[in-house]
Order: structure tokens, then C-alpha cells, then sequence
């Protein structure tokens, strides 16, 4: 959904500007969240923000999420590695988003993913799949699989640094703003594409993980154990 600037008037009839950015920082609570946020490198849960406002859980997590309403903020699920479902995990979004190449396709893809049955990222990732393999097409078939997962998401704009054999780096997203719509998607997508890069170069796929805010200023791709060597 596209959020849209409305000019209203004032009671003096003074023109002002009412955009959700401008409505969301309308509120202390609201613009002290956003500090604590953008404060904290690796980003915080729900229950981080309560416990250092002292607000009730639910009463932060209507305004987290006002906060990605606007734009300020991205939320997406960070694990640690551990199972289960874990919490949301707030970050601070940039002040000036990275290009998205391919911003289009991601939105129509936003569009007609399943909502009432099915597992959106997983058909999401599937979906990636298919796009790895053919931006994979397009690397030199002499470069190592790590190594063309990186220039793929070079592409893409993900700015990725390899942070060891078996572990990629992502420091920007050029779809924050779709991440915050639905951050299960978005991040099933990408790392659908990763998996589909490397199934090109006959790596199996399976255990890649990419692990959002996974690292302080990253999302982590985690690679599986036939890419280390």
C-alpha cells in the first residue's frame, strides 16, 4: 500500500502538510521509540522497548508499528539460529533508501502471493528460487558459487561483504519499504534467490539461511556446509 501525502488546513486556513511520516512523530512516546531504536544497533524487540519505556506491551507494539506504518522503522523475524518462531525485531530504516533495481517485480509478487492457506515465504522463496537461477545466467560460469551469490546481490544493491567462507553479509536492502509490508515475503524472496544462485551452480540449497538483522548493520546469509570448502 502506497501511503499519500494530503495537504489539510489549519484553523487560521494556513496550509500544512499531513503525511503518516509527519502523524507518526506526532507523539512523544512514538518519537522516544524511534530514538531507542535507532540507538540500538542491532534493533529491539517489542519487549525491549516496553521494559525501557515502562509502557505496556501492547500499547508499544501499536506504536512500533505506526512506526513502520510511516516508513521509520523495519521490522523482520531474527532468530539468532535458535528454532521456533521468535519476535519481531525493530531496526531503524535509512534516511535515504538504497535504488531498487528490481522494485517492480518484488511489488507485483507482494500482490499475488497467497493470504488465507499456504505459507507465504515459502512460496515466496520459491519464487526466488527461480530468479536466482536465471540472474545466476548471467555470471561467468567460471566463478565459484559464493562467489556469484555475491555478484548477484551486488546486483540487486544488497552492498554484500563476505564475512568468511560460509557467511555473506547484506548492508543494505533496496526494499526496505516492502520489507516493511511484509517482511516474511521479502525476506523468503531473498533468500530464495540466494538458494536458487547456488542449485545453479549444483550446490544443494537447503540449509541457506538468511538471517535478518542477523549481524549489528547487516542481515546474514548463512551458507550451507558444501560452500565452505
Amino acid at each position: 500500500m502506497t501511503s499519500v501525502d494530503v495537504e489539510t488546513f489549519g484553523p487560521s486556513g494556513s496550509p500544512s502538510i499531513d503525511t503518516p511520516r509527519h502523524r507518526a512523530l506526532g507523539s512523544d512516546s512514538r518519537a522516544t521509540i524511534l530514538r531507542l531504536v535507532r540507538d540500538a544497533t542491532g534493533g529491539l524487540t517489542g519487549a525491549d522497548v516496553a521494559a525501557a519505556t515502562g509502557q505496556h506491551l501492547s500499547t508499544t507494539r501499536a506504536h512500533l508499528e505506526q512506526l513502520v506504518e510511516a516508513g521509520l522503522l523495519v521490522k523482520a523475524r531474527a532468530s539468532g539460529g535458535r528454532p521456533g518462531r521468535p519476535a519481531w525485531r525493530y531496526r531503524a530504516t535509512g534516511t535515504d533508501p538504497a535504488p531498487a533495481p528490481y522494485r517492480v517485480l518484488a511489488a507485483a509478487l507482494l500482490d499475488h502471493l497467497p493470504t488465507k492457506r499456504g505459507d507465504v515465504r515459502v512460496a515466496a522463496g520459491l519464487v526466488g528460487r527461480d530468479w536466482g537461477r536465471k540472474l545466476a545466467a548471467g555470471v561467468p560460469a567460471a566463478a565459484e558459487p559464493v562467489e556469484t551469490a555475491i555478484t548477484v546481490l551486488d546486483g540487486l544493491g544488497f552492498g554484500p561483504r563476505a564475512a568468511g567462507p560460509a557467511e555473506v553479509h547484506l548492508h543494505t536492502c533496496p526494499f526496505l519499504d516492502l520489507v516493511g509490508q511484509n517482511p516474511d515475503a521479502m525476506c523468503g524472496l531473498h533468500a530464495g534467490v540466494v538458494r536458487g544462485v547456488l542449485e545453479s551452480r549444483g550446490i544443494k540449497s537447503e540449509d541457506t539461511v538468511l538471517e535478518p538483522f542477523g549481524a549489528p548493520h547487516a542481515c546474514v546469509v548463512r551458507l550451507p556446509g558444501p560452500a565452505r570448502s
